[in-house]
């Protein structure tokens, strides 16, 4: 995509989308038939960071606060805050009338022990905590949050949407262990989870809320009223591509989120069929190294990928056209956002063979077997995996590519042990900009040694940089330190760059209300 496309125009740019009115209340409307990149295959939003997870919390559960479409956080499940004049204590109000939906319900304590458990996993949570002397129930409705250290943050990192997304659910459920998955979907959302009809990895369904009180704002990116106009969800699993199109474009279905590239021009075609940027900003694909085991616990042999990776090559093998590409992004942030930087940046434009090589060799790689895991059922990530793979192969590398489906993926990554006792060492993941909006957020930036994600990076002074990016209230004080932040990153390489695009969304003409959320979302959508 040009850069002169992509750039946004004010604060971090989560979201681009106008508000919508708020429709009227009327009568439900049949069922929506979606296919999403990945299907469900878990419920543990705090558990696990994949997007099949995020995109059911968004059903299920609501948020405390959440982001519009100019990336500010409102009010969502809050009703009001009040700060004191030193900045240190929230004090938080709930609105009234607010259930589960088993008829409980919900209440401060609720929204405390949800806190309590996300922060044990989510990188923003995380920092949130490690600045806080204390979270407290005042009553049914009120909590407390007071600060032990400035963090200017507070109501933007309760408004998390992505990754371990910040949700509400009822305190018996968020009281489980943070290593322990949940199997209770009860929360206070939209749409209420049909656990009878859950088919893991093939056909999840969801129905109204009858029972939820949506907020009198229009709805505005994740903030707002969520109505809902329909009265089923049936989320599907249709792995292959051209399986989902003609599903598509013979009625079977009503959305896809992310089409292949090669299908989509033949959808363009059918007068029946509507497409539309979800994700405005676009994707970035991430290469992620496991940090703690040969060779890439070695810096150099991180380095050497710069020099194995083409970001426009990777964009052409998935078959993304020229108008939806960045042929070249270096910034951990996205390009196109307040927050682009390439302060550090090396590599990723062209193949250098023999420069990875010599970095190889100085990290010591003496041919032991390489693997890189390979989630096939997403035509993306194989595309960019298998690219990957050769260019690494040409460098000397010992490839080992294991083909695998999303899901299991996302269970073996969290394997620690080496590769001959069923670890790893590579895998690609694709995040949009609300995973790498900042230093804060961005998931895979974060290095704290333990109780990372998978990968484990570990470097202090990239923590460090970090805490007083967010830390620092002066903007151009902040700037300052954001370069340092990415110059950091390009030192320690948390994570490989591996190339910016945008695919858009299909749907069927007469589904209506979609609108550019970045995730995908359907209070406000009609089916005529």
């Amino acid at each position: 995509m040009s850069r002169r496309r992509f750039t946004i125009a004010a604060a971090v740019a989560a979201l681009l989308v106008t508000a919508t009115p708020a429709p009227a209340q009327q009568a439900p409307q049949g069922t929506l038939r979606v296919v999403l990149v990945n299907m469900l295959a878990s419920l543990d939003p705090v558990l696990s960071t994949a997007a099949f997870v995020r995109n059911h919390g968004f059903m299920v559960y609501d948020q405390l606060y959440a982001f519009d479409s100019q990336g500010e956080a409102r009010p969502q499940m809050v009703e009001r805050h009040e700060v004191s004049a030193d900045g240190s204590t929230y004090r938080f109000t709930l609105r009234e009338g607010l259930a589960f939906h088993d008829g409980q319900p919900v209440r401060a304590a609720d929204a405390v022990a949800s806190i309590r458990r996300w922060a044990q996993r989510d990188i923003a949570g995380r920092a949130l905590m490690s600045a806080t002397a204390a979270l407290e129930v005042v009553d049914d409705r009120t909590f407390t949050l007071r600060l032990s250290r400035p963090f200017g943050l507070v109501v933007e990192a309760l408004a998390r949407p992505t990754a371990s997304a910040l949700f509400v659910m009822p305190e018996r459920i968020a009281s489980t262990p943070a290593t322990t998955a949940i199997t209770d979907a009860t929360g206070s959302g939209p749409f209420i989870f049909r656990q009878q009809d859950f088919s893991p990895g093939e056909r999840a369904v969801y129905v109204r809320n009858p029972a939820y009180r949506p907020r009198s704002e229009p709805a505005d990116g994740l903030a707002g009223g969520k109505v809902v106009q329909l009265e089923r969800i049936e989320w599907l699993g249709i792995s292959d591509p051209a399986t989902a199109a003609a599903a598509l474009q013979s009625g079977e279905i009503d959305f896809i989120e992310q089409p292949s590239p090669d299908v989509l021009p033949v959808l363009a075609r059918n007068r029946n069929i509507r497409t539309f940027a979800l994700n405005p900003i676009g994707s970035m694909v991430w290469l992620r190294p496991n940090h703690q085991v040969p060779p890439f616990n070695d810096p150099r042999a991180r380095q050497a990928l710069l020099y194995l990776v083409n970001q426009q090559e990777n964009l052409q093998a998935v078959g993304v056209p020229p108008s939806e590409q960045v042929p070249y992004c270096p910034a951990y942030f996205l390009c196109g956002t307040p927050l682009e930087s390439s302060a550090g940046a090396q590599g990723l434009r062209e193949i250098n063979v023999e420069r990875a090589r010599a970095l190889l060799r100085e990290a010591g790689y003496n041919g032991q077997r390489v693997v890189f895991l390979n989630a096939t059922d997403s035509p993306i990530n194989n595309a960019v995996t298998l690219t990957m793979a050769e260019n690494m192969r040409r460098a000397g590398l010992n490839m080992d590519v294991v083909a695998t489906d999303w899901a299991t993926l996302t269970q073996r990554r969290n394997r620690r042990e080496p590769v001959e006792q069923g670890g790893w060492n590579l895998f690609v993941t694709v995040a949009n900009v609300l995973d790498a909006q900042n230093p804060l957020v961005n998931l895979y930036l974060g290095s704290p040694c333990e109780g990372g994600l998978a990968g484990w990076p570990c470097d202090t002074e990239l923590e460090r940089l970090r805490a007083a990016w967010w830390e620092e209230a002066d903007p151009a004080k902040r700037r300052q330190i954001l370069e340092q932040v990415h110059a950091r990153a390009y030192a320690v390489l948390p994570y490989i760059n591996g190339g910016q695009f945008r695919v858009l969304a299909a749907h069927r003409a007469n589904v209506e209300g979609l609108r550019p959320t970045t995730i995908p979302v359907f209070w406000g959508v009609t089916k005529r």
